[in-house]
């Protein structure tokens, strides 16, 4: 590897994996695919859950315009604070979009994959979403292209799709049943006409289940997205998760409802709730077995760029990108992907050594535990306990090391010092773990984490995280079944 390239992969902060083969989608390895599904899938951060260690993604706000409304919606412009679907701070046409991709790139070598979701819907703006992807193909053809979309005007556009090479789409499908559907969606428009009510909801179902099949039939891999929603479609999205699997879908990402009263929407305004974390995996649980399931969803803004968890988007504003004068090198980023490639076979490879002597453990007689990882990224644990801002939750078992999603918190530490009341928080967060794995922290901390029954272990610090959270289990096993013994 040249030295120029070096310190940009040792500076790169990839924001993290369900271990256990088959066990969701996003968590499949190269056995566990064909060959071309795994080509696709790699080295995309929102597909595959290992690739999401290692890759970023880049939404671009071209799509304004939007063709239903949705009662957890409010699309907002010129908004930096809030990170969640919908929102922007500044809106793109397709030339600077183009432009901007190609500024991205070059300063983001972990860039894989560019997607048009909003801040409207992707296919409720044909035109402007076609020619920005025809602008990116032409000038750096070796980026993935993706769109989101809520699935209306899908079956219109699937041979478009097609032509442009889009072999990643997702559709947001929260409801088979119009009477549930009715109470998520006030108004469509479709066919020069509003829709409300029921029929809204009927026709929205009819339009999104033909487009899903009509893009499995051409090969096109299908992310499902559904907003749990407390008390109006938690109790039906395991049928929507076997409907969409039997439509040939290749992920289902169920996402929580985000309902802040700040943000505007019907369902923040009216006082309908979000769900806790306990609920949102209760959900997944009862789906395992249908869709495979995508765990690490971080319901990124419409102009989000960077590592998922890590949103740069700030750092390219449209007057920066304006007086860049950018020139597309694919270098860069093929010796990064050749990098990562060296390190996922390294993290494989311990992770089995590991899978392999908890296999001659007894382990089978200890339950489950859930843990949580402070990482920057990379697969590895690698973060300051109080410079965290989310934890990666894994679930250990004899099975192995299974992701389960990511807790957002606060960061305890600020400017050097730590904030008793935020600790709090950030306990509050993780006292189901059994441990939390860090690569430093403080013994006051350290200290109540211990009281709140949470271990915190720094011992693994900058290793690969399976490879690490199966040692420390199988010490534990062995631990409690010599004291059991005993």
């Amino acid at each position: 590897m040249s030295p120029k390239v070096i310190p940009i992969f040792q500076n790169a902060q990839p924001a993290g994996g369900c271990a256990s083969k088959g066990s969701c989608g996003s968590a499949a390895k190269p056995d566990d695919l064909s060959p071309e599904v795994w080509e696709k899938v790699k080295n995309h951060p929102c597909y595959s859950e290992q690739a999401h260690h290692h890759f970023a993604r880049m939404h671009i706000a071209v799509a304004p315009a939007c063709n239903i409304q949705c009662n957890y919606c409010n699309r907002k412009y010129d908004c930096s604070n809030e990170s969640r679907p919908g929102v922007v701070s500044e809106k793109l046409t397709p030339e600077l979009a183009a432009k901007k991709v190609l500024a991205v790139a070059a300063e983001i070598p972990q860039l894989s994959v560019v997607g048009i979701a909003g801040p409207g819907d992707a296919l409720a703006n044909p035109a402007k979403t076609f020619r920005t992807f025809g602008l990116i193909q032409d000038a750096a053809p070796d980026i993935k292209l993706c769109l989101s979309t809520n699935g209306l005007a899908l079956p219109d556009h699937v041979q478009s799709i097609a032509d442009f090479n889009i072999d990643h789409v997702t559709i947001t499908i929260n409801m088979l049943d119009p009477q549930i559907g009715e109470h998520i969606y006030p108004w469509i428009f479709y066919n020069h006409k509003r829709w409300k009510g029921r029929d809204a909801a009927k026709i929205l179902h009819e339009r999104q289940m033909e487009g899903l099949e009509m893009l499995t039939a051409k090969g096109v891999l299908v992310k499902v997205n559904s907003v749990l929603i407390p008390g109006v479609n938690d109790q039906h999205l395991v049928e929507v998760n076997k409907a969409v699997k039997a439509r040939g879908a290749f992920l289902h990402n169920i996402m929580p409802l985000i309902s802040d009263p700040a943000h505007g929407t019907h369902y923040g305004l009216t006082g309908r709730r979000g769900p806790s974390p306990q609920e949102l995996k209760t959900v997944q649980d009862q789906c395992e077995g249908g869709a495979n399931l995508m765990r690490h969803c971080r319901q990124c803004r419409a102009d989000a760029v960077g590592m998922l968890g890590d949103d740069r988007g700030a750092e390219f504003s449209n007057e920066r990108i304006a007086a860049l004068e950018v020139a597309y090198d694919p270098q860069p980023r093929q010796a990064y992907a050749e990098y990562v490639e060296r390190e996922r076979r390294d993290a494989t490879a311990s992770r089995n050594e590991e899978l392999l002597q908890l296999s001659t453990q007894h382990s089978t007689l200890n339950p489950a535990v859930l843990v949580a990882v402070a990482t920057r990224g990379g697969e590895r644990i690698n973060q300051h306990f109080g410079h965290a801002s989310e934890f990666q939750i894994y679930e250990m078992s004899a099975s192995g090391a299974k992701y389960i999603g990511q807790r957002r918190v606060e960061n305890y530490c600020q400017g050097g010092f730590g904030e008793e009341e935020v600790l709090d928080d950030v306990i509050g967060v993780i006292r189901d773990c059994a441990a939390v794995f860090v690569a430093k922290i403080g013994r006051c901390p350290k200290g109540d984490l211990a009281k709140a029954g949470v271990e915190a272990v720094e011992a693994y610090a900058f290793e690969y995280t399976e490879k690490s959270l199966l040692a420390w289990f199988r010490e534990r096993c062995a631990s409690r079944n010599g004291m059991a013994a005993a």
